[in-house]
């Protein structure tokens, strides 16, 4: 490449790595923008955006923070997709509206041994002078994306942990105004999710038999985390039973089975807040959900006018 001309054609790039997990769990980490997220990028970089339609004709496109701020995006579709066996995509990478070069992605999965032997080959058709600089370190780029790559493929051949915990509060308001903070859209709002710096994205809540409720908020870092419920029980002013998932940038993290159960206690209200939880794919709760949920009944205590001791969880990306 002494000589450049717009459309040239270097020579493919072809990487490959071995991983300790069947091909059906490797081919797994293409296949949703929460498992592109955390993987496709090599290291310094992050993946903020990315749309997957896991399908061949389908939409795959990543944007790529930059050290430096910027943001370059790649765009393009699924050509092939053929589950554990053959990926292919083709699309063409951008920065600052300027066409950089377009690229060929094929991706094979095959058995060695007890793993998979991935191997990519990318074939490339350079437009701006400025790309042949970024090709020339795709080897150690995609060297640095594997690393990552395997980190999420060992935890999803993680089994997934097991946790419960049971939180008891007491309030001075009635069991009834207790009940219409924890159902009402509006009440609600006031202390479920949204602090620190949470811009909340979507609320809704249907606090019925068979009702839904979703919260998701993107925090100051970037993360975009997303409770969704279904509700099975609801006793006015007695009990809510529901189930709800956790994701966080698209991949789900757990899912729980919460009962929380009023009663009438020293002129006010009791609440028990009991909850059983599977945590998926090597998430490591360490405890944060229950912290994270006692700051949330602290602030719901707030938005009733009753003080709170409860302080601000550690890590509360981790819990709506």
């Amino acid at each position: 490449m002494d000589e450049f001309y717009p459309g040239m054609k270097p020579e493919p790039l072809v990487m490959s790595r071995v991983f300790k997990a069947p091909r059906e769990t490797v081919f797994r980490a293409w296949s949703s923008a929460g498992h592109i997220r955390h993987w496709f990028s090599p290291a310094g970089c992050t993946v903020p955006e990315a749309e997957v339609d896991f399908r061949s004709g389908g939409v795959f496109a990543v944007c790529m923070l930059l050290p430096d701020g910027s943001k370059n995006w790649s765009r393009g579709n699924f050509v092939e997709v053929i589950p554990a066996e053959r990926l292919v995509f083709a699309g063409g990478v951008t920065a600052g509206g300027t066409k950089l070069f377009n690229v060929v992605t094929t991706v094979t999965f095959a058995d060695e041994g007890a793993g998979t032997r991935m191997t990519v080959h990318q074939a490339y058709e350079i437009f701006a002078e400025s790309a042949r600089f970024a090709i020339g370190g795709a080897t150690e780029g995609w060297r640095t994306t594997l690393d990552k790559l395997d980190t999420l493929v060992t935890r999803l051949t993680t089994p997934a942990v097991h946790g419960s915990f049971t939180i008891e509060r007491v309030f001075t308001a009635p069991p009834a105004r207790v009940f219409h903070a924890l159902t009402n859209a509006e009440a609600k709002a006031k202390w479920f999710a949204g602090g620190h710096g949470q811009e909340i994205l979507e609320r809704r809540i249907d606090a019925t038999p068979g009702g839904r409720e979703r919260v998701e908020g993107r925090w100051p870092d970037g993360t975009v985390s997303c409770f969704d419920a279904l509700y099975f029980d609801v006793i006015p002013n007695r009990r809510l039973v529901y189930a709800y998932e956790m994701h966080l940038n698209g991949a789900k993290i757990s899912v729980s089975l919460a009962t929380l159960e009023l009663s009438p206690a020293q002129g006010g209200t009791r609440l028990v807040l009991t909850e059983q939880g599977s945590f998926l794919d090597g998430y490591e709760d360490n405890g944060a959900r229950e912290e994270g949920t006692g700051f949330l009944l602290g602030r719901l205590a707030a938005s009733l006018g009753e003080p709170s001791a409860v302080k601000p969880p550690a890590q509360i990306c981790g819990q709506s």
